[in-house]
């Protein structure tokens, strides 16, 4: 009965394998690859696991990438299945422009972060942050309608930026200070403010909207770096991403009361 759930970054694909396919299930196991490493799955990681009964995925790298692990998954036989947002799923009521066009790993990660919260007792706005490659920031309301959200770039853009615009900044990673007196703390801690600041603005954008403080819910490879500088409350979760997807497959499975609008 186990279940596979992917999710296919800019950077690296993480999988994991849970016994049923509902929010709360159990992990079997998990792992990651860099997406250059993504044809060594089914003589690798994959070669010794049981076979899932069905997947879900969640991709934001393009067909090609996508083309690529649906081969590896034909060491099961079983289809490779991705998440599309659209208007409604999983608790949340997609607010974009064009609701197409919203990654779905944000969308994901809004499902995630709704059903984690309600399962805490938390009824109320929710942020969710995602520190990646690229960082987003985006804002629900009590009702898990998603009323907009930020996209900024991540650590890594910010200095490639900086080294290929400018001359001699092309120094080690430093830290986070509050008076940077060096290049490498300037770069760092100019970086993770840029983020946390952003983060900070939705929230009180989020608060003057609802009325209320947001359950703030973070994110992403690169979330442990930027959450001791983050000053708001806040709860980071490895797996959010993995979240949504058991959301989303208990819905479309009929299994998940509730979940939808």
């Amino acid at each position: 009965m186990g279940f596979l759930a992917i999710d296919i970054g800019n950077t690296r694909l993480k999988w994991a394998v849970f016994d049923l396919g509902h929010p709360g299930a159990r992990l079997q196991a998990q792992g990651a690859v860099f997406l250059e490493h993504i044809d060594t799955l089914a003589e690798g990681d994959w070669r010794t696991l049981p076979a899932p009964e069905g997947m879900l995925g969640c991709n934001v790298a393009g067909d090609a990438v996508r083309k690529r692990v649906e081969e590896q998954l034909e060491l099961w036989d079983i289809p490779g299945r991705w998440v599309a947002s659209g208007p409604k799923g999983g608790g949340v009521l997609n607010g974009y422009d064009h609701p197409g066009r919203l990654g779905a790993d944000r969308f994901v990660a809004q499902v995630g972060a709704r059903w984690r919260c309600l399962a805490r007792g938390h009824r109320g706005p929710v942020l969710v942050v995602m520190i990646g490659t690229a960082v987003t920031v985006d804002a629900m309301d009590a009702d898990g309608r998603f009323l907009g959200g930020l996209i900024l770039p991540g650590h890594g853009i910010m200095l490639r930026a900086l080294e290929g615009g400018t001359a001699g900044l092309r120094v080690p990673t430093g830290d986070v200070v509050d008076f940077p007196k060096n290049t490498s703390d300037a770069l760092t801690s100019g970086g993770t403010y840029a983020i946390t600041g952003a983060i900070e603005r939705m929230h009180r954008h989020l608060s003057a909207h609802c009325g209320q403080e947001p359950r703030t819910v973070m994110t992403g490879g690169a979330g442990w770096k930027v959450s001791p500088s983050l000053d708001i409350p806040h709860e980071l979760v490895d797996a959010l991403i993995f979240d949504g997807l058991l959301v989303l497959q208990a819905e479309r499975a009929g299994s998940f009361p509730g979940s939808g609008n």
